[in-house]
């Protein structure tokens, strides 16, 4: 798979996501929602950096499942109860996602909901990835 970040000059310059891109492969993988749930079932975390941490290795779980890697990611959405909670922990957020995923950032586009499926959630991810 290849995947080019294209970040248009004309655009405001992009900080933790990419404006588009463009991926060539042969397999793409829906990646379903994922928040903070354990083995379990159960929420963990109290905050949204730690929600936030669980719900990104539980995704990147499911695509290292499927057979892919995060630099594969071509488009995540999150979507968060608060995000003007999610502005004021976005450099923690960043850092989580460099640690887990690096630099390669996808696609992405933050969604304020009123509430999530699992009520005590604070985030949810989902996206897809194009492999080889």
């Amino acid at each position: 798979m290849t995947a080019e970040r294209v970040n248009p000059p004309e655009l405001s310059p992009p900080t933790g996501f990419s404006h588009a891109v463009v991926v060539t492969g042969t397999r793409l993988v829906f990646l379903a929602g994922q928040t903070a749930l354990d083995a379990g079932g159960e929420v963990t975390g109290d905050t949204l950096p730690a929600q936030f941490e669980r719900a990104l290795t539980n995704l990147l779980a499911a695509l290292r499942a499927a057979g892919g890697a995060p630099a594969d990611l071509a488009r995540v959405t999150v979507y968060a109860t608060d995000v003007a909670a999610y502005r004021t922990h976005a450099a923690e957020l960043g850092r989580i996602w460099r640690e887990l995923a690096g630099r390669d950032y996808p696609a992405m586009a933050v969604v304020e909901v009123v509430r999530l499926w699992d009520e005590r959630a604070l985030v949810e991810l989902d996206g897809f990835a194009v492999l080889p």
